[in-house]
């Protein structure tokens, strides 16, 4: 098994310029399917590796930031499996997507006054489109890999330096999608979202230096042995906690995500939202939880806080959103309000909680921005007003964004139910046990916040698949199996892991076990 981890993450970048040159020479169609061939490649193999209980590899790199390694533990296999997971069968969906986006795009730039001949205009259009939609694919396709590997290669490191250039590597890729492929003002969104996760990374890396020159290495085994220093470490703590706030659109710093998500072509909000944000909660399991325990026994309250005025934020804001891709943005801010307060919950069920929050929020709010793409592509709206009535036209989609939304409420047979369940006992055991009222309040609060996420998901349902079918929507198709495939995928995974969660329980909670000392 030598190797394993280095070829899933580092496949997609060397591979990314075939992918391109695939896509500029064959087109879309062969393009999406070398990048999802290789993404399942590199899921079984990571899957694979994964069954043997903790795995991990390491490289020799510079004598000046040690080695570089690949870790896969109980905190690191269920973020890696989600991401891969969900890149793989967005890498199928893409295709009629970003072809209809293509093609708009093209419209947009490329429009020609007909002539009198209208017919040669026809030939000239069709064949510049075609070349357009085949150069287009090509640097989708490439950039979408290099995404893709950048998110893993910062949950899989074992080295601060490592981690960081993967961080930032991730941001990239993901500037450009938005930038080339996005909607409305796109170029000035893009530069928004680089702006706010680049400084945000930029805090991170001081916190970095500040460990690893207090303790005279990078590496993450050597961090947990060392004894630090007492300043340094709160100092490091807060830089850490205020760079990955950023990435998690915590409250505050969460003024980028709506913009961005909103923008993003489908395909890639569906990646930001469920993967890269919740990558914030990784580095805080990682970095505070599990390197500078003390200081996170100290400040664990304050994200507890942080994470329910996060959650009603977010929801409340979700609840007066018309655009369909807004609402699901908002939802994610909500989502990781979550994540933080039960990262804030000091118990080990509750951290464990947090993670299995993780996988249900990759594949239900992955769902929920797959059906809006679909609905984008068959309908051409995202407003809210404009819809209605369309389970009767489209009723897998329905079925899977019904399926998504019970899994966001967390709702039984789908994932979300064993991670809130576990989220809230975790935050009511800790609020019992040390007979604290603020913990108690906000385990009330968190409740009640939760009452807030069904308002919004039950109202979203509503408005676009029940009640009256308006007139000009009499026509709406299904969609493509392109994009209805992967969604069914994800539907049965939610499930599959709602009734059975230790498929992913049973390498999580002895990680978290370990992490707290029970």
């Amino acid at each position: 098994m030598e190797f394993v981890l280095l070829q899933a993450v580092f496949l997609p970048l060397l591979l990314s310029p075939v992918a391109y040159i695939i896509g500029r020479n064959y087109g879309p169609n062969l393009a999406t399917w070398f990048t999802f061939g290789l993404l399942l490649y590199c899921t079984v193999i990571l899957i694979n590796a994964s069954l043997g209980g903790t795995y991990e590899e390491h490289y020799p790199w510079t004598t000046m930031f040690g080695e570089f390694g690949f870790l896969l533990d109980g905190l690191a296999t269920p973020f890696a499996i989600i991401i891969y997971v969900l890149c793989t069968v967005l890498a199928l969906y893409s295709k009629p997507y970003m072809v209809h986006k293509f093609e708009e795009l093209f419209k947009e730039h490329y429009h020609q006054n007909t002539t009198t001949d209208g017919q040669t205009t026809a030939v000239v259009d069709s064949a510049a489109l075609k070349t357009y939609v085949n150069r287009q694919s090509g640097l989708y396709f490439a950039m979408f890999l290099v995404f893709a590997m950048g998110m893993l290669g910062t949950v899989l490191s074992t080295n601060l330096i490592e981690f960081y250039i993967f961080f930032e590597v991730m941001l990239i890729p993901s500037f450009f999608l938005v930038a080339f492929y996005g909607d409305g003002n796109r170029r000035r969104i893009a530069l928004q979202f680089l702006f706010w996760t680049h400084v945000g990374a930029v805090v991170l890396l001081l916190g970095f230096l500040a460990i690893g020159l207090s303790v005279g290495s990078f590496d993450f085994v050597d961090i947990v042995e060392a004894e630090i220093d007492p300043d340094i470490l709160v100092v490091s703590a807060v830089a850490i906690i205020l760079g990955l706030g950023v990435k998690l659109a915590a409250f505050v710093f969460h003024v980028w995500l709506p913009y961005a998500h909103g923008a993003a072509p489908t395909p890639i909000s569906a990646l930001l939202s469920p993967a890269m944000i919740g990558i914030g909660a990784y580095g805080l399991f990682r970095l505070i939880v599990e390197f500078l325990p003390q200081t996170y026994g100290d400040i664990s309250i304050m994200l507890n806080i942080w994470g329910v005025v996060t959650m009603f934020y977010g929801g409340a804001m979700a609840l007066m959103q018309d655009d369909f891709k807004r609402m699901l943005a908002y939802s994610s801010i909500s989502q990781m309000g979550y994540l933080l307060f039960a990262i804030g919950s000091f118990s080990t069920y509750g951290l464990a909680g947090a993670e299995m929050m993780y996988i249900s929020h990759g594949l239900g709010k992955g769902l929920l921005f797959m059906t809006a793409g679909v609905i984008i592509v068959q309908v051409g709206t995202r407003s809210f007003k404009k819809l209605g009535g369309l389970a009767s036209k489209m009723p897998i989609t329905a079925v899977c964004a019904v399926i998504g939304g019970l899994t966001i409420m967390g709702i039984p047979p789908t994932s979300g139910f064993m991670g809130e369940w576990m989220v809230f006992y975790g935050a009511l055991e800790t609020a019992v046990s040390e007979g604290n009222d603020i913990r108690s309040l906000m385990f009330a609060l968190g409740l009640i916040a939760t009452a807030l996420t069904m308002s919004y998901i039950l109202w979203m349902l509503k408005r676009v698949f029940f009640g009256k079918l308006p007139e000009n929507l009499q026509n709406v198709k299904e969609g493509s199996w392109y994009m209805l495939a992967p969604m069914m995928v994800l539907a049965g995974f939610t499930i599959v892991v709602g009734i059975y969660p230790d498929v992913f329980l049973g390498k999580i909670m002895p990680y978290m076990q370990g992490v707290m000392g029970v």
